[in-house]
């Protein structure tokens, strides 16, 4: 070992040549190891003054505000840096054509771009879909959020009334699929009655509208038993998963049979609930005494309108319920995010704001009215009794889709058989191979001319495919004024309806009732009455 060691200088031996040798620093000049000497030395070769900041260093001291800057200039680096790394993982997972976000929505997004791509025909021919689309959403969603915080918060926000919900207690019938429709009678008894009126109510209503405000003393003086329904999903009525127009015309027959109505029965509808109506019409019109319909709703995308009749009806609404429409037509599944937002939201929305309509001064004087006020408030808590959207979204869908008949066959003409040339001939010379098609009762249609839900422009293509209804045109009413609470108009639609007063028919008296009272259906006798 210490052989080795003999080849090994110890750590004495360094330092004791570094001793004989000297410090030196880069520059070669020696260190000198005094004390007085040690710091100035080092204040020369080294970059930093003093500390009072007297030395003579040729660079200045770094200050707070240039560390801050190098710090923020530092920290958008690594941000950027960030960013761009970010930018490459999406790019490289989930928008390359192999990613599994791009494989999963590449057929949904074909679909929905296909149902959109006639949006690109309000485009400029020298914009590019792609890249016009972005901006335009940008920049709507852009002003929806200005539009929000903007000038409405500053004014007066209304106090929202909480809808109750009520007790049940309506009367109710079942129907042959074991199913319950709930009912409300007024005026004269079965047994009494002269006329029987149904009314299908119309959307977000009840069958607690009925005629609304009409007197009882009138009910009575033309002798009417007038009843009025919900309709499935509505009310206390049980839903139907499959409803469409026939099976409403069905539930109705049903409903008077099961109520003992074996004679013909008059019909009224009004707005949308004027649907139902037509419905009854083109299935059930043996069972049909006369229709009354005021300020009826037809199908907005009827393919049999002219332009012109297609163009002053849809003018006549604001954006918002156009859109209500097209969600209707294309993507019905979407209704219920806005219904909630609205009548579903457990608040009385006002009757215009869930409308999307600005009504004409006269409505706008009838929907202020407490007596307006108060039954809209009931209506419509019984309506939304069930608080599902389902029935509301049946029903918009129902207004806009096919309806399985066009309002050109209520038209009456002469239908005559003919198997060729031979029998065509025949039947230009004989009546005998001839009969008459259409519907051949009283149609009466009182329109609004100031309506603004359901335009006048409806109605003057009503009379264009048939001739045959007698069309009343109100000046200066609107959709609301000419029913609602007014004795007036209820006396003239009566008198039109059913001519003098004749009161209800005495206990001894044969009924008056111009047409043969026809047997209920087959498959009908099942039904039955029932009150809860």
């Amino acid at each position: 070992m210490e052989e080795m060691r003999r080849g090994v200088p110890t750590w004495q031996d360094e330092l004791a040549s570094l001793m004989d040798g000297g410090l030196q620093y880069d520059d070669g000049s020696p260190i000198d190891l005094t004390a007085d000497s040690i710091s100035e030395p080092r204040s020369k070769s080294s970059g930093f003054g003093s500390v009072d900041g007297s030395g003579s260093g040729s660079e200045s001291v770094e200050s707070l505000k240039d560390q801050v800057t190098g710090f923020m200039k530092s920290w958008g680096e690594m941000l950027l840096d960030l960013a761009i790394g970010c930018k490459d993982v999406v790019q490289q997972n989930l928008v390359s054509e192999d990613s599994v976000v791009v494989r999963k929505l590449r057929k949904p997004a074909a679909k929905v771009s296909k149902k959109l791509r006639f949006l690109n025909e309000y485009l400029p021919e020298d914009r590019d879909p792609v890249h016009a689309w972005p901006v335009i959403l940008f920049v709507f969603l852009l002003a929806l959020t200005v539009i929000s915080f903007g000038s409405d918060h500053d004014k007066s926000v209304p106090v929202l009334k909480k809808i109750r919900v009520h007790p049940p207690g309506a009367s109710r019938v079942q129907l042959p699929d074991g199913r319950y429709l709930a009912y409300q009678e007024r005026g004269v008894s079965a047994e009494r009655a002269r006329y029987s009126l149904i009314v299908p109510h119309s959307f977000l209503s009840s069958r607690l509208a009925g005629i609304p405000g009409v007197k009882e003393s009138l009910l009575k003086d033309y002798g009417v038993r007038l009843v009025s329904y919900d309709l499935p999903g509505f009310g206390e009525s049980d839903p139907h998963r499959a409803r469409n127009l026939s099976s409403s015309a069905s539930d109705m027959i049903d409903l008077a049979a099961a109520l003992g109505i074996i004679e013909k029965f008059w019909l009224l509808g009004y707005s949308s609930g004027s649907m139902h109506a037509w419905a009854a019409m083109r299935y059930f019109p043996d069972r049909i005494s006369g229709v009354a319909m005021l300020d009826p709703m037809i199908n907005p995308y009827e393919p049999s309108m002219t332009k012109e009749e297609m163009a002053k009806t849809w003018e006549q609404w604001p954006r918002k319920r156009k859109f209500i429409y097209f969600l209707a037509r294309q993507w019905p599944s979407l209704l219920p995010f806005f219904y909630r937002r609205s009548f579903l939201s457990g608040n009385l929305v006002p009757l215009d704001q869930w409308m999307s309509i600005s009504l004409g001064e006269k409505d706008k004087q009838v929907i202020t009215d407490a007596l307006f006020e108060e039954l809209y408030q009931r209506n419509v808590e019984e309506s939304v009794r069930q608080g599902t959207a389902r029935p509301f979204v049946d029903e918009a869908v129902l207004q806009v889709s096919n309806w399985g008949f066009n309002l050109a066959e209520f038209r009456m003409q002469k239908k005559c058989k003919t198997n060729g040339v031979l029998s065509w001939l025949m039947s230009m010379y004989s009546e005998s191979e001839c009969e008459l098609v259409g519907f051949q009762k009283p149609l009466h249609i009182w329109q609004g001319m100031e309506d603004r839900v359901a335009p006048p422009s409806m109605t003057d293509y009503i009379s264009r495919v048939i001739p045959e209804a007698m069309v009343h045109r109100l000046p200066n009413e609107g959709h609301f004024s000419y029913f609602y609470f007014c004795d007036e108009c209820h006396k003239q639609i009566f008198s039109t309806l059913f001519g003098e007063p004749q009161g209800p028919i005495e206990l001894s008296e044969q009924r008056t009732e111009t047409h043969e009272p026809d047997q209920p259906e087959s498959g009908l006798s099942n039904s039955s009455t029932t009150k809860d």
